[in-house]
């Protein structure tokens, strides 16, 4: 499945909905934010926890607050099954991996540090389920 697909976003969206860390931690995870992938761009909204909207190739109108932009490459290397060092989790990769971007509001990202932190976590189990 390639990444930010839809049909890979939908099994993101029934993984992360029905995760019980995410039950837990999600209550205040609120936010639209973008995932980009060289050229490809998928908009996710999470409402109080659950990944409640995608959108594949967003047009301008689809305000997010901030975004997570990488090659191909790099976010084959943090969703593969195999972990691997600096690209285990999104701020390891944001403090070490060059090529992995935070853009927007970084603040917004921070407040939502937990919740952010487990929702790319799950990201990981698309490829395996």
């Amino acid at each position: 499945m390639v990444p930010f697909s839809e049909p890979w976003l939908a099994r993101y969206q029934s993984l992360v909905n029905t995760d019980p860390e995410m039950r837990v931690i999600g209550d205040w995870f609120t936010v639209t934010f973008s995932l980009t992938s060289g050229e490809a761009r998928a908009i996710v909204r999470f409402e109080r926890g659950h990944l409640a909207a995608y959108v594949v190739s967003p047009r301008i109108d689809v305000p997010c607050a901030f975004g997570f932009r990488a090659t191909p490459e790099i976010w084959q290397r943090f969703l593969g099954a195999a972990v691997q060092p600096l690209y285990h989790a999104i701020f390891a990769m944001i403090m070490r991996v060059p090529g992995f971007v935070l853009e927007g509001d970084t603040l917004v990202a921070m407040q939502h540090a937990r919740a952010l932190h487990r929702a790319m976590t799950v990201m990981k189990a698309v490829a395996a389920a």
